[in-house]
């Protein structure tokens, strides 16, 4: 998968960047569905800002996760969208397979 990084209204540090990457790897069990990703690093006054943008194959998932500590943001939309992917993931295989003339004469 494919990510790209970038910071609002600061360098983001190789620090900070390296973290997002390793926590991105728990996606890649789901690369057949996502397509690239984008994060977007930034803060208001205390609270430190992560916005994940994912393409998908049918769709795009965005989630804004936002606390007083960057890597608790990054934590949150990890988890946060872990679950979007899932939950896409098993609607699409819900609907796979399924005719519509099946669905009519039931």
């Amino acid at each position: 998968m494919k990510l790209a990084i970038t910071a609002r209204g600061y360098k983001a540090p190789d620090r900070i960047k390296a973290y997002v990457l390793d926590k991105a790897k728990r996606l890649d069990r789901f690369s057949d569905l996502i397509m690239d990703g984008q994060v977007i690093l930034s803060y208001e006054k205390q609270d430190q800002i992560v916005e994940f943008k994912v393409r998908l194959k049918h769709k795009t998932i965005v989630i804004k996760e936002r606390s007083e500590d960057i890597f608790k943001s990054i934590d949150l939309g990890i988890d946060n969208l872990e679950r979007q992917v899932v939950r896409a993931k098993e609607k699409l295989r819900e609907h796979k397979g399924q005719k519509i003339v099946e669905n009519l004469e039931a």
